[in-house]
């Protein structure tokens, strides 16, 4: 039994050590992609397989205060019976920037099994040092931390610490000529706990507008101003003004939870050293800009349909030798950045002779930073009904040149198409005796459907004989009338209730405010057993507001704590129940924004459950 443990021992750790030895190699560098001089930053070095020799790059521009760290971590799981194991080696380094500029820091190598292993290189920009203000430069040299330390204390919130930006990326553009507009919220000293939805953008009159994906929210660290900020991309959308003159974009606002310390005094030794904080919301508003649109210039070609941008144009005919009622098809590919979805199809005058249709347009479109760009797909099918050597006369594109400030014409070339006679057509025959053909007019796709009469059946009809309704069908007949006009007042009725209780939305939300709750605090209970804290927290939250919003028959928006204190005192709710749904109000607001203190998820889960319960109780 002892040999069989052993065996199985060894069999175990050989498994992990060929598994990590069959796994790649990865040695990756991370650092800030942003840094301030005189503040200590980290560089690390993660290996996914014991090394040993780091030889670090040379650290220039910037001072080593310590390190290298060494740390290793490792993990071996078993699930359904299948073994998954990690392991990671950092190394850290703590480095501070001498001077503000952009540098790169190259790679480093370590040894993994006797070979040599090299990291990949980090580019830091690196910031100045926020300005001091005039009374502190006369103050004795006072330091940027303990100004920074004492503002943050202070708990002031101001228009300089935290503000929101309207970032036009041009402000004097012609017409039809893309600019992108950002908002971009800036905050120092300041917890943003979050966003919120309640944001008012403007209408963008005027404009042609089309919105930029927005991932998760990412901040950064950016010098505005002579001070560094932490900035987050809030909405960007590219805008392409439809006339000229000046056009004005209207102020946009957005909403922010911000979690700030208060100042009340300490109830106990745990609440002065961690610090008591509350959540307050602030609405922000960005300013509105003004731009500046340029009429386009005159002596517009005849060509011109309004394309604004940089373009190409791509020509192509499938074939120039074909029989008669043989498709032809020329496609052009217009390719650049620019009011792409705007350009129109340039037309073709197809010879006499030629049944033309209507083109095939396929987009492949993509909008970044820069605009829209892509490519702009035509193809144009004609079928020539009659032998003889046709000239397909050039096809003229016409737009504005944004660099350039000037007009350009794109041409293809003429095309000289040869059409002999058809297959088996005689000699002087036109085009209809050629074959009676039936096109299917979808792009290339040519069917014949039939070349000759259907045959024809010369035997007789047999006629059916009649069934003659007897006497004692039409005593039932009546039937057919009165039930369907039962069945239908019967539907009238209950539709006509149904949109009764319908169009009082006062009642039903009240009638759903519970259903609502229980539904939110069933995924709370799922939360709960698969301990994930943030959605338990945000479902209860959530049960408990969207509850006394239904039940009181108040927008969420207009809810807070006083006035639902003081309905419920109206509606004769006792104090007792008040206060606990202020207690419960409380601890779930305060335990989402603040997740990483334990507030007893099973007993917040019992106090809003009985709460709903109580309230269901009551007459309100």
């Amino acid at each position: 039994m002892h040999m069989k443990l052993k065996l199985s021992i060894l069999f175990l750790f050989l498994g992990i050590a060929f598994s990590a030895a069959a796994d790649e190699v990865v040695f990756r560098a991370q650092a800030p992609k942003q840094v301030v001089v005189g503040r200590p930053f980290q560089v690390t070095y993660t290996v996914n397989q014991r090394s040993r020799d780091l030889r670090a790059p040379e650290f220039t521009d910037f001072d080593v205060l310590s390190g290298p760290y060494t740390s290793t971590s490792s993990s071996t799981s078993f699930v359904n019976g299948k073994r998954t194991s990690s392991f990671e080696q950092t190394y850290t380094y703590m480095l501070m920037a001498q001077k503000e500029g952009t540098f790169t820091i190259g790679p480093a190598t370590v040894k993994v099994d006797g070979e040599n292993v090299q990291s990949n290189g980090v580019r830091i920009q690196v910031l100045p040092e926020d300005q001091q203000p005039a009374q502190s430069a006369q103050g004795g040299g006072q330091s940027q931390q303990n100004s920074q330390s004492s503002q943050s204390s202070s708990g002031a919130i101001t228009s300089e610490n935290l503000f929101v930006r309207t970032i036009a990326s041009k402000t004097r553009v012609h017409e039809q000529e893309a600019l992108m507009i950002t908002y971009k919220l800036y905050f120092a000293n300041v917890d943003v706990a979050q966003l919120t939805n309640n944001t008012k953008l403007p209408e963008f009159t005027g404009f042609l507008k089309q919105e930029l994906e927005q991932g998760e929210i990412q901040t950064e660290l950016e010098h505005y101003n002579g001070r560094n900020y932490q900035t987050a991309v809030l909405y960007r959308t590219i805008l392409y003004p439809q006339h000229s003159g000046e056009i004005k974009i209207d102020p946009a606002r957005f909403e922010a939870v911000l979690r700030v310390q208060t100042q009340q005094r300490a109830r106990s030794i745990f609440d002065d050293f961690f610090g008591s904080y509350t959540n307050v919301t602030k609405m922000l508003t960005a300013p509105g800009v003004t731009i500046h649109v340029a009429a386009l210039p005159g002596g517009k070609p005849a060509g011109f349909s309004g394309g604004v941008g940089k373009f190409t144009l791509t020509p192509s005919i499938s074939q120039t030798e074909v029989q008669a009622n043989e498709a032809v098809t020329i496609k052009l590919d217009i390719s650049g950045a620019g009011n792409m979805k705007l350009l129109k199809t340039p037309a073709i005058d197809w010879p006499e002779g030629f049944e033309p249709y209507d083109p095939k347009v396929t987009n492949n479109f993509s909008t970044t930073t820069a605009g829209v760009s892509g490519t702009k797909s035509i193809e144009y099918l004609a079928i020539p009904r009659s032998a003889g050597e046709y000239t397909i006369p050039a096809v003229k594109f016409s737009y504005f040149d944004i660099d350039e400030k000037a007009y350009k014409t794109l041409t293809t070339p003429e095309y000289t198409v040869n059409v002999k006679r058809g297959a088996g057509a005689q000699a002087g025959a036109t085009a209809a005796e050629e074959g009676a053909v039936v096109y299917h007019a979808q792009k290339e796709d040519i069917k014949q459907l039939g070349s000759d009469i259907r045959y024809i059946n010369t035997k007789p009809l047999k006629a059916k004989k009649s069934r003659q309704l007897s006497a004692a069908s039409y005593q039932y007949l009546w039937l057919w009338y009165v039930v369907p006009l039962i069945i239908a007042l019967v539907l009238l009725v209950v539709l006509r209730k149904q949109i009764k209780e319908a169009a009082d939305i006062t009642r039903m939300r009240y009638k759903r405010a519970n259903k609502v709750a229980q539904k939110r605090l069933k995924a709370a209970a799922a939360a709960l057993k698969a301990n994930d804290k943030d959605h338990f927290y945000e479902e209860i939250e959530r049960a408990a507001w969207t509850y006394l919003s239904d039940r009181l028959s108040i927008p969420t928006a207009d809810l807070n704590k006083e006035n639902i204190a003081s309905i419920l005192a109206q509606k004769g709710v006792s104090e007792a129940l008040i206060k606990e749904v202020m207690d419960v109000l409380s601890t779930a607001e305060f335990a989402r924004y603040a997740p990483s203190t334990d507030h007893g998820m099973d007993d917040l889960y019992t106090a809003t459950t009985n709460l709903i319960n109580n309230l269901e109780d009551q007459k309100i």
